[in-house]
């Protein structure tokens, strides 16, 4: 039995934005299959169903199979494979040649973060609010853990951990607060023993709850590699364009959407050269364009519905056409 997956945020959007043309999309984030689900919907409507293929990519095995219930209506106009977006291009080529389809996308969509289903399952170790192991693996096949970065980790690596990935700014403290607690009791391994630990030198009850995320989000991202695998992900997203085709990064987080921010921007910039040479022209043209001048955000009715759409940031980058 699979858990309840959140509803995805921002789903009229992503079919606005990305579904435009009949071709090859694909979910780099798959989840429980909401996004792919709306994103094949509008497929049907505006009549591309038929010449279209969505590929979904998880690695989380729990993900792949709450999404293939969902998408089982769908039958060969949807593959669901296992494996991480930073291998996108691989995946996607080795799907497009067993179908015999050329591997070059019009849509793509990554959904950055954590789903409600894993923070929802005390075992999985993500949340705060549950008991469990202190685990936070998105692929419960690898082998480091939260506890392992907890317990293997100095102090200054740990303090340097919580303000460079959760932007802690009682990093040090917190950081003093664990070598003591290891001193004393030997090595972590529930997430109420960390939760402890940060509630008890948190002078300011009512700032637990900001700290107590900001921790958890730095051991998740130093866990599952988040932030380099997004990098790889971005830049082989972008590899599979085809003229036309779009980028869609969903994010959660300052430190994603920054980056997100900084690559659409690097990527849409064309080279003029050295400052004060008057060029009519670039010497190398932008092979991109943001759709999305500003990130787009849930509106008020969402939020209200999807309160885990407050914090959601859409951005789109599209690929130009060699004649532009």
């Amino acid at each position: 039995m699979t858990r309840g997956y959140h509803e995805p945020v921002l789903v009229a959007e992503i079919q606005e934005l990305l579904v435009r043309m009949p071709g090859l999309y694909v979910d780099g984030t798959l989840g429980g299959g909401g996004h792919s689900l709306a994103i094949l919907k509008e497929l049907q409507r505006k009549g591309y169903g038929a010449s279209s293929l969505l590929i979904g990519i998880d690695q989380d095995e729990c993900a792949l199979t709450a999404a293939r219930e969902k998408l089982n209506p769908f039958g060969e106009g949807v593959v669901e494979v296992k494996g991480n977006f930073s291998q996108i291009a691989e995946i996607v080529g080795r799907v497009c040649g067993q179908r015999s389809i050329e591997a070059s996308a019009v849509g793509i969509l990554l959904d950055l973060g954590v789903s409600s289903a894993q923070i929802d399952t005390p075992e999985r170790g993500f949340s705060y609010s549950h008991h469990g192991p202190l685990d936070m693996r998105m692929d419960s096949g690898s082998s480091t853990s939260a506890a392992d970065v907890v317990n293997a980790m100095s102090q200054r690596e740990l303090a340097s951990l919580f303000f460079r990935y959760g932007e802690e700014p009682r990093s040090r403290s917190i950081a003093r607060d664990i070598l003591d607690y290891r001193e004393k009791h030997g090595p972590l391994s529930r997430t109420e023993e960390l939760a402890g630990i940060i509630r008890k030198g948190e002078r300011r009850p009512d700032r637990a709850i900001k700290t107590l995320s900001r921790v958890f989000q730095a051991l998740r991202i130093e866990v599952n590699h988040e932030l380099e695998v997004l990098r790889l992900a971005l830049n082989e997203a972008v590899s599979l364009l085809c003229p036309e085709g779009r980028l869609a990064v969903i994010s959660y987080h300052s430190l994603e959407d920054r980056m997100v921010k900084a690559f659409f921007a690097d990527k849409s910039r064309s080279d003029w050269g050295p400052k004060g040479v008057g060029l009519r022209e670039p010497l190398v043209k932008a092979g991109y364009r943001v759709v999305t001048r500003k990130a787009v955000s849930a509106g008020e009715r969402e939020v209200s519905l999807n309160p885990r759409a407050r914090s959601a940031r859409l951005r789109v980058l599209e690929k130009l056409d060699e004649g532009e």
